[in-house]
């Protein structure tokens, strides 16, 4: 029996389980968290649309992760968002906690998982997964470039007035001050980004790229991006599970593409069963490159800072 697991019942976390049954992929999708009945109603409700919607996936809700063992593709979500007055040290350490814990559980019962992680810091947390489980770093990965990317696709169809479909981009580096979107490699209707928009103009698209989740979260409020963020894990997702071979950008180990090795860092790769099967070296041009290496010294400063935590 196929089978997917979703660590965390929040609204990223339902959203995908909600996409990744309606796609109706795998036997049966599995929901986990801990606050008691959340999961367990919200897949009551999912269930019950199943016939309306016309698909055969179940969803089970539950707070053991017990019901988790035997998956073939794990996503975790688990983690909580950054909160007014708390240090970027402080949420990593209550994530990294999180992280290990949920990690432990997960590679217990299911040895042979894909791991595919979201929780934020997104290097950080990527690095801590593949440590705690054990697994081969191909079979761990982070969701970020998919949504960095998909943002930037909105922002350059906002500004040309393209059809989104026909628009084409990609965004590397880390999730955060370090993204690295590639105008190189953008196309809009089949030409060039750089001869539909100038310079000052891309600038613009790819700083609000950057700044793509902060702008919902203090449009919101409360809470954060689920909707494309769910959107972009359940791709990932399907790709591991048909076997696709799909290129897109995720955050995967490195070693020695583009000149960087032995870290976590957003790279176009192809992803099938086996996780991340292949990274691929793109034509960048000489900033891009250059910013790519800042982000992964970037990032390893940043795993040094994880690796300094008692975490228990």
């Amino acid at each position: 029996m196929s089978k997917i697991t979703v660590v965390g019942a929040g609204k990223y976390g339902s959203t995908t389980v909600q996409r990744l049954a309606e796609a109706d992929l795998v036997d049966e999708i599995v929901m986990t968290d801990i606050v008691e009945g959340l999961p367990q109603g919200l897949a009551l409700d999912m269930n019950q649309s199943r016939s309306v919607e016309r698909y055969r996936t179940k969803v089970v809700g539950t707070n053991d992760y017990g019901d988790a063992a035997g998956s073939d593709v794990v996503v975790i979500t688990a983690g909580l968002p950054r909160k007014p007055g708390m240090s970027r040290m402080g949420l990593l350490e209550v994530n990294a906690k999180i992280v290990k814990q949920v990690t432990g559980e997960i590679a217990a019962g299911s040895p042979d998982a894909v791991l595919i992680v979201v929780t934020n810091p997104l290097d950080h947390m990527t690095t801590l997964a593949a440590e705690v489980s054990g697994f081969p770093k191909g079979r761990v990965m982070g969701q970020a470039g998919n949504l960095d990317t998909a943002r930037f696709i909105h922002f350059i169809s906002e500004k040309t007035g393209a059809d989104i479909l026909d628009v084409e981009a990609l965004t590397l580096g880390s999730h955060g001050a370090t993204m690295v979107p590639v105008p190189s490699q953008c196309r809009v209707g089949g030409r060039p980004l750089t001869e539909v928009l100038d310079g000052n103009e891309i600038e613009e698209l790819v700083s609000r790229t950057r700044q793509g989740g902060a702008e919902i979260v203090g449009l919101l409020k409360t809470g954060s991006a689920y909707y494309a963020p769910s959107a972009a894990a359940a791709k990932m997702v399907r790709a591991v599970l048909e076997d696709s071979g799909e290129q897109m950008p995720v955050c995967a180990w490195t070693g020695g593409e583009y000149g960087i090795s032995d870290v976590y860092l957003g790279v176009p790769a192809k992803v099938g069963a086996g996780g991340v099967t292949e990274i691929i070296e793109m034509d960048l041009t000489d900033d891009e490159l250059a910013a790519l290496g800042e982000a992964a010294s970037a990032v390893k400063e940043k795993v040094d800072e994880l690796h300094s935590l008692d975490l228990g």
